[in-house]
Parts: C-alpha cells; structure tokens; sequence
C-alpha cells in the first residue's frame, strides 16, 4: 500500500498503558493480570475493532502500536511491563503478517519509544523505597507524536524513538549477556528518583489516576526532540543515525556508570 504526504483514511493508535516497579518475586500476582488487563488486552482488543472496521468499510488505513524498548529488551524492576511489551511486539508482527497475506490495506506498524517524559511514573504502582524515575537521556512526549503521524502519512514496519531505544534492541541481541551485565549495574539507580516513593495504593493500575498532566517527574538529561525519529524519516540517513547513535549511546553508558559509583 502506498501513502504519502497525507494522513491515511483511518488511523488507529494503540497507546493505553501503565506499569508497575518492583522485583520479580514481589509484585502479586493480581497486579500483573491487571497490568496485562491493560497493556496488552486493551491493544488487542483496539486492534480487533480496528481491524473488523477496515474490513466491513473496505477503507485502507493505519493501525499503530506503542510497544516499547522494553519490549525489545527486559529489565531489572519493570518485569511485568517487559513482559506485557513483549506480548504487544508479538501481537503487533503476527498480525502484521496475516493481514499483508490478506491483502486487506492497512499498514501495522510498532512505535518503540525510548525513555520519554510523562507522567508514567507517577501513575505507576511501586513497590519500591524510592520514587520511580528516569534517569539519563529522556525524549519528550513531542518525539513519539511526529513518530505517529509519520506513521500514519507513510506506512512503516517500525519507528524507534531515541537512539537509547534502537540501542538497547541491537545491542540486546547481538550481545545478550553483556546486556544483562550492563543492566545489572545502570538499570537499578537509572529507574529511582532521589526521593521517598508515593504511598503503593496511590497510582493508577486499578483505577484514574490524575490527568490532564503532559510530564512526569524524571531527573535526567531531557532532550528537545529525537534526531533518530527526524533521520527515520529519510532511510539514506538511518545507517549513519545508527553508528553516531552507538557511539554515543556507548559515552552516555559509561558516563553512567562513573555517576552510579
């Protein structure tokens, strides 16, 4: 299918979500059904919907899912939300491959934002001393947006969302075991603000939580945009935005590191 220079007919973003902070063996099991509930239920059944409408309105169109790094690359501390972003990337690629082989014109593609500024830590549940926080390199909400309406003008298989988030997938599998030693070390303080966590029934897994807010309360280094997002958006660039990113995804994992000690 071909688009260009213009909104698909019908676009659907798939973009609910929240998370929990806590180790494996304490998070109840409860918390992670509800979590799953939302994060990958709530896709799948957006894409059921979306997918029936495209067909009974023989209308071509965009269906877009938000996954996540973490989807790409589990983490200490966020198990559950891993877990469910990686039953969203599955999800999302088989059906991708069905409706491609049913030739029903719609475009599936995965968003994988990287550390973004929202509120998402503050409506998260943690079981955790400290406050959930990002730390290091953090995108504002503005950089997922273009990667969505670009999305939704040009059919793409995949958008990442920073370099951090094209990083973590490349590195995770060509090198799986350094990637667990280095996230051993940097995940943990990368993932705790520096202040006491809010009170565990506070947080939005079971029900609202406070709207209306477009950023969180991360403490890092939060960028004004995403240059990988602007160099996906021409393919001749990709290649070199990937090499500059690994160089400076390697300074910022050791600058890292000498902060953590």
């Amino acid at each position: 299918m071909q688009r260009s220079h213009t909104l698909a007919a019908d676009t659907r973003v798939n973009n609910a979500g929240v998370s929990i902070f806590g180790r494996c063996m304490d998070v109840s099991i409860p918390d992670m059904k509800r979590m799953f509930d939302t994060n990958f239920w709530g896709v799948v059944y957006g894409c059921r919907a979306a997918v029936k409408y495209f067909q009974e309105s023989r209308r071509s169109g965009a269906l877009i899912n938000i996954g996540s790094f973490f989807g790409d690359r589990a983490t200490p501390i966020q198990s559950t939300y891993c877990t469910t972003k990686h039953a969203v990337h599955g999800w999302t690629d088989a059906l991708r491959m069905e409706l491609e082989a049913d030739k029903i014109p719609v475009s599936v593609t995965l968003i994988h934002p990287g550390r973004i500024d929202t509120p998402y830590n503050e409506h998260a549940r943690s079981y955790m001393p400290k406050q959930p926080a990002h730390r290091g390199m953090i995108y504002p909400p503005e950089a997922v947006a273009e990667a969505i309406l670009y999305s939704a003008e040009h059919p793409k298989r995949d958008m990442y969302v920073g370099f951090q988030a094209k990083f973590f997938a490349v590195l995770g599998a060509l090198a799986p075991r350094l990637m667990d030693k280095l996230m051993e070390v940097w995940m943990y303080p990368s993932q705790q603000s520096d202040r006491p966590s809010r009170d565990r029934e506070d947080n939005a897994l079971y029900r609202p939580g406070y709207g209306m807010h477009e950023r969180g309360t991360h403490q890092g280094w939060i960028r004004s945009g995403s240059l990988y997002v602007k160099a996906s958006k021409h393919p001749v660039f990709t290649t070199v935005a990937v090499v500059a990113s690994l160089g400076v995804a390697i300074w910022w994992l050791m600058a890292s590191f000498v902060q953590s000690y």
